[in-house]
């Protein structure tokens, strides 16, 4: 990769950054296809209308890295702290990605799309994702505690386990077959038979 710090509409394809420091740098309009951040120092970078198809973000570190308006596609992302993302730019979206084991506590990502995702074990514990869409998401063990789920689309959701007394769920939108996901705490035996 060059060592300027900025680039701009530049495509970076099958780059492996495994393990590698990549810090400081700002990318805008870029596209990352089948890249490997895999366990990389990504500290300090800025990505801005970037899209990342089929990339490898498992344990990257993401301290301080800007997120704003990216698109990931089809990506491995096991293990990521987004806690430690900057603030200032955090925006996301997520298609057909692996985001098992992140962590998401206290973040703000109202209006996220997550769709055809698995978010095992995922911690969304007192983050606000008022008024985002979990589309066809895995959502086992997934913790959500003190978490703003206002307007959240859980329709074609699976796994759920939310406790509406511990959370804010106010027109969060539910299918008459995952219901089961808000009464777990009851220990109900529910039948999805007619």
């Amino acid at each position: 990769m060059e060592e300027t710090g900025e680039h701009q509409d530049k495509l970076f394809s099958a780059v492996n950054y495994a393990e590698k420091k990549l810090r400081n740098r700002e990318f805008v309009q870029c596209e990352f296809v089948s890249c490997d951040f895999s366990k990389s120092d990504l500290k300090g970078n800025a990505f801005e209308d970037c899209t990342f198809k089929q990339c490898n973000f498992t344990m990257a570190d993401v301290q301080d890295t800007g997120f704003r308006n990216a698109k990931f596609i089809g990506c491995k992302i096991l293990g990521v702290d987004f806690t430690r993302c900057s603030k200032f730019a955090f925006s996301f979206s997520f298609t057909d990605c692996h985001l098992d084991y992140s962590n998401f506590y206290g973040a703000k990502l109202k209006k996220t799309v997550f769709k055809n995702c698995t978010l095992k074990d995922v911690e969304f514990s007192e983050a606000d994702l008022g008024a985002s869409e979990f589309l066809a998401c895995d959502l086992t063990s997934a913790r959500f505690s003190n978490t703003n789920l206002e307007k959240v689309d859980f329709r074609t959701a699976i796994n759920f386990a939310i406790d509406p007394d511990g959370n804010k769920l106010k027109k969060a939108r539910f299918s008459a077959l995952n219901l089961g996901g808000l009464l777990y705490k009851y220990n109900l035996d529910i039948d999805d038979d007619n």
